[in-house]
């Protein structure tokens, strides 16, 4: 306020001297007018400034904070993807490793398995052939058994027809023994 006062009494005071030159000049600054158009300027801009430059300005700061935290985000986001891409990879050569292991051993049992198997079958194979073998021996002493018994019976024939008697049992004994005592030795020699 006290502006003002000063402001009119020099204002007033110019108007005085101005009068007091007696003439009119051709240019006039009225100084009193010249400070209520900056009072009024400088009050313009003070409002100015309340009501429009700092809403814009904190717009302007929330905006720049919010952009800075959009690229911070995103930033994240491919550091995320990143790493996302990286843990795949890792979890993908984890798995094909295990994969391979897995197959490894089911290959390695497949082949114990066969192994096995074979052996179990060349083992069957030769129980066969040695039972076989047995059976044929078994077969083979009958038959030469039989064989002997019917070549007995037909010495014994012969001989009673040469002896022209009857052999008892004890005399048929005897030499049915000592027959099979030459034919064990001769299969001997041979």
């Amino acid at each position: 306020m006290e502006l003002l006062a000063v402001a009119s009494v020099v204002g007033r005071e110019v108007a005085r001297l101005t009068a007091e030159e007696g003439g009119e000049a051709l240019f006039q600054i009225n100084l009193f007018q010249v400070i209520i158009a900056a009072a009024n300027a400088f009050l313009f801009l003070v409002i100015i400034w309340v009501f429009a430059f700092k809403p814009v300005a904190a717009m302007l700061a929330t905006r720049r904070e919010r952009i800075e935290q959009g690229l911070k985000d995103a930033e994240q986001a491919r550091h995320d993807r990143e790493s996302a891409e990286q843990e795949r990879l890792a979890t993908l050569a984890e798995a094909r490793r295990e994969a391979n292991d897995i197959l490894a051993r089911a290959q390695k049992v497949a082949q114990e398995t066969r192994d096995a198997d074979i052996a179990a079958t060349r083992e069957e194979l030769e129980r066969m052939r040695d039972r076989a073998a047995a059976e044929i021996d078994a077969e083979k002493h009958r038959a030469i058994a039989d064989l002997r018994a019917e070549v007995a019976d037909l010495a014994l024939a012969a001989a009673g027809k040469v002896v022209g008697e009857s052999m008892t049992g004890d005399r048929q004994r005897r030499l049915v023994e000592e027959f099979l005592r030459e034919t064990a030795s001769s299969d001997a020699r041979n």
